[in-house]
């Protein structure tokens, strides 16, 4: 008898729990089901401008040819991705219309990357322009990060800087120490500062 009296009880509290559960279980789907549309509807076209942003920029810093002689540059209107800049490696153009095209979201790509003439001149002047930018003491700090913000594009003897300094005194350092190298016939100083 006590048995059986155990046996119904646990059996009652079994089907309390699981009506318990079941409502629970009802209730949060519920919840689930009126809460997505509004989730949604809070996703703005700035915010999703700004995420593609984010990942178009991170693709590109991570291309695995990409260096301080390289300047990557895009425009996001939409979903549709303008790629332009200079780059010194000729692969290193598809590579980066490749993964841009691969990141979700992107509907098309327009690539109007240039890629800089082959001159051996043009290199020695690339290295020594680097050498005089990431050598100088006040300009050191910059050669250490991941990709060096600091970026040297050279063209026919033409030196173009591109890229962010954290304040004018190391723009003006960086467009002396160009101006200083021998062989450049010019020096354009884009550098931005950081706000």
């Amino acid at each position: 008898m006590m048995f059986t009296l155990i046996k119904n009880r646990s059996r009652s509290v079994l089907r309390a729990f699981a009506v318990v559960l079941l409502l629970n279980y009802t209730a949060y789907g519920s919840y689930q089901s009126q809460r997505k549309p509004q989730v949604r509807s809070q996703r703005d076209p700035a915010s999703a401008t700004a995420r593609l942003e984010r990942l178009v920029r991170h693709e590109l810093v991570m291309l695995p040819y990409y260096s301080v002689f390289d300047n990557l540059v895009f425009k996001v209107e939409g979903n549709q991705v303008e790629l332009l800049g200079q780059v010194n490696r000729p692969t290193l153009k598809p590579d980066a219309e490749r993964v841009v095209k691969a990141i979700e979201g992107v509907e098309g790509v327009k690539n109007s990357i240039e890629v800089l003439p082959v001159s051996p001149h043009d290199d020695r002047i690339r290295l020594a322009v680097y050498r005089a930018i990431y050598g100088h003491t006040a300009l050191q700090r910059y050669g250490v990060q991941a990709v060096p913000p600091i970026h040297i594009i050279v063209k026919n003897g033409n030196v173009s800087l591109e890229g962010v300094v954290a304040n004018a005194g190391d723009k003006n350092i960086a467009g002396i120490q160009a101006n200083g190298v021998s062989g450049v016939f010019s020096v354009t100083n884009n550098l931005r500062i950081e706000k």
